[in-house]
This record gives structure tokens, C-alpha cells and sequence, in this order.
């Protein structure tokens, strides 16, 4: 989103509030204070305003209310997906993706964990996932869309792949669950969510990558999951988080979910020609750019490039010093200076992911930013 000549081109880090969003929650900083759990009238409407974005998110997910839990944002909603089963069976094991968030691979590393491959193209092995299960696997967790490259995962394959492993242990006498979690903060904006299309037991999303407010969040728990809370207290959101609701953060994510999601479809394609006129203009001003990632199953807004023997530093503050502000990777881990885990998974070197770049479009993008960015790009290459 341009402002002051500022041409913005991180969205998958964050997004700006939306103005329907900051109108939504206004009124629950102010006049609208009031405590939930309270018993008072004014209370009590506070209350029912939770609820009710309880219930707008649950339609969005194809869910129950009841089965919505709120959370300050996806990496508590990771956390608890991963701690609050795996603290359930302390004896079983963890699958996860190799190309995961750092907020799943961090919490899944603290119990028995299982890395599942992925191909160059930065998609989930589902036979060598498969694989990986043995009897003491109670959980799968595996990202809808990749933060990074932009990487959709085959999800409803893999739920697939569990449903028929769920029977031959059923077969057998095995009695311990068999879930399957997604990460789904980076896709919330721009794929379905519907939990029973996906077959998903477990779901992360996000408020601060939708233009919703930041450390808002919430897990879907589908009926008859159980999961060990990680914050214990007063017994706020089914005993599984407690604390004093954040009304106003609640109501900003469900409002921005619903805006989203209603216009998915549009602001979809309008990213996937964004995408397009990126890529071919990239690939027509510099013959040796390599983009990273799937090209047919692909988040919209997603352009990861390599410029082998460049230096993505330098790069970026070149970038920075014109305006354009843009990414060598995950936001979360910019200040380390290992390179990413997520192109090293892909079979990318040390050498080539230093050399590599992120931009991510949102709702602000516009044609004449794609070009100019490219033109720019193009200059500190020369």
C-alpha cells in the first residue's frame, strides 16, 4: 500500500487495519469496557458481542461455535494446537512439516517429533508423511500455505491419508486419535476454510495478516478434541485459555475474517494478474531469475525470487532507500542470520537463499507499483 511514496510489499508479515475493523472495535476500548465474566447487564451485552463473533467465525470455518477458542494471535494458537495435545499423550508423537512456521516447529520440538520432507517446490511429501506415522503418532501438523514461498499444502490429502489410517487402527484394536492441525494464518485471506471440506481437526488463524488487529487469533477444535490448556486461571474460552477476553481484538478478527472471506474470489484474481505481470516482467528484465516455490499451487499474492551471487541485504536496502519495502523471508526470523529453513528444506543452498527475496502483495498493490518495483530491482542489478 503506497503512503508517501512508500510502495509496500510485505503483507504476508503484516497488514495495515482495515476502517470497517477499526470501527468495529472502537466502541470496546471505550464505552464498551466492561469485563465479560461480569454479571451486570452492561456485562452481560459485552458478552453477547463475544459470542456473536465467536459464532461469525464459526460460520466462516463451517464450525460450531462452541469449538472456536480465541488466542492472542496464530503463534498461541500454534502453541496450544501442538502443547495442548501432546501434553494430553506424553508418550505418542508429532509430525510436522519441514517447511513449518517457526511457532509449530519450536513447540513440536519439545516433544517426540517427526520431520516430514517436502519437494523442491516446496509442497508436503504426502507418501513420505505417510510413512512417517507409526502407532504412537497422535498428531499431524502441516501449514495450509506457506509463509515464505507461498507453497499451498495438499490438506485434504493428507486428511485423507489419516482418515484411512484411523480405520486400520481401529481394525487393530489402537485406540489413541489420530489428529491432523493446520496453520492456516497465511491463507486465511485467500483460500476456503471450511473445516469438514479440508478434514481438519485442528485450525490457526490470524487477525494481524488479514487487516485485522495484531495478537488476535484463534484455534478451531473440533467436537471431542481434548487438549491440555496452556494458560491457567479464571477458566475464560472452555478452560483453555484464561484471562480476561480481549473483546475488542475478538471483534476486530471476526470482522476482518468475514470481510476477507467475502471477498475472496475477487481480490484473488486481481492478485493472481498482479502475480503474473510480476513474475513476467521479472523474467523478461532479469534472464537468470529463478522463482521459488509451486507455480500451479500457489498463494496469489506470493513472489520469492533467487538472484543468484546477489547479496538479499543489500538488495533490500537498496530496495528500502527507493521505497519498496520488502522481505529475504519470514518476518519472525529477520533478525537471525541463519538462512531459512524453509529453502534449505526445499533443497536450496546456503549460498542461493542468501540470495533470495520476498514480496508479498495485499489489498494496496497496484500495477504501477509491480513495474516500478521491477524497474528498481532491475537498476541495483546493473
Amino acid at each position: 500500500m503506497a503512503r508517501n511514496n512508500i510502495i509496500y510489499l510485505d503483507y504476508a508479515a503484516a497488514t495495515p487495519l482495515d476502517s470497517d475493523v477499526l470501527a468495529a472495535m472502537q466502541p470496546y476500548f471505550s464505552e464498551q469496557f466492561y469485563n465479560p465474566s461480569a454479571t451486570y447487564r452492561a456485562a452481560n451485552n459485552v458478552q453477547k458481542d463475544l459470542e456473536k463473533a465467536r459464532a461469525n467465525i464459526a460460520s466462516v470455518l463451517g464450525a460450531r461455535a462452541s469449538e472456536i477458542i480465541f488466542t492472542a494471535g496464530g503463534t498461541e494458537a500454534n502453541n496450544l494446537a501442538i502443547h495442548g495435545i501432546m501434553q494430553k499423550y506424553p508418550k505418542a508423537n508429532v509430525i510436522v512439516s519441514t517447511i513449518e512456521h517457526e511457532s509449530v516447529l519450536a513447540p513440536a520440538s519439545k516433544h517426540d517429533c517427526k520431520l516430514a520432507p517436502v519437494t523442491q517446490d516446496g509442497v508436503v511429501d504426502v507418501a513420505r508423511l505417510a510413512q512417517l506415522i507409526d502407532e504412537n503418532t497422535v498428531l499431524v501438523s502441516v501449514m495450509y500455505a506457506n509463509n515464505e514461498v507461498g507453497s499451498i499444502q495438499p490438506i485434504k490429502e493428507i486428511a485423507q491419508k489419516l482418515a484411512d489410517i484411523r480405520a486400520q487402527r481401529r481394525q487393530q484394536g489402537n485406540k489413541l486419535p489420530l489428529y491432523l492441525h493446520t496453520d492456516a494464518c497465511q491463507a486465511t485471506g485467500y483460500l476456503d476454510l471450511h473445516v469438514a471440506r479440508l478434514g481438519v481437526d485442528l485450525m490457526s488463524v490470524n487477525g494481524g495478516k488479514i487487516y485485522g488487529p495484531k495478537q488476535s487469533g484463534a484455534l478451531y477444535v473440533k467436537a471431542g478434541v481434548v487438549l491440555e490448556p496452556l494458560v491457567l486461571g479464571g477458566g475464560q474460552e472452555s478452560g483453555l485459555r484464561s484471562g480476561t477476553e480481549n473483546i475488542a481484538g475478538c471483534v476486530g478478527l471476526a470482522t476482518a475474517l468475514l470481510k476477507v472471506q467475502e471477498g475472496r474470489h475477487e481480490e484473488v484474481g486481481r492478485l493472481q494478474k498482479l502475480q503474473k505481470l510480476f513474475t513476467d516482467r521479472l523474467e523478461q528484465a532479469i534472464p537468470n531469475v529463478v522463482v521459488n516455490g509451486s507455480r500451479k499451487h500457489r498463494l496469489p499474492n506470493n513472489v520469492h525470487i533467487t538472484l543468484a551471487g546477489q547479496d538479499n541485504e543489500r538488495l533490500l536496502f537498496g530496495l528500502d532507500e527507493a521505497g519498496i519495502l520488502a522481505a529475504a523471508g519470514s518476518a519472525c526470523s529477520a533478525s537471525s542470520e541463519e538462512p531459512s529453513h524453509v529453502l534449505k528444506a526445499m533443497r536450496v543452498s546456503e549460498r542461493d537463499a542468501q540470495a533470495s527475496l520476498r514480496f508479498t502483495m495485499g489489498k494496496g498493490t497496484t500495477e504501477d507499483e509491480v513495474r516500478h518495483t521491477v524497474e528498481t530491482l532491475t537498476a541495483l542489478l546493473a
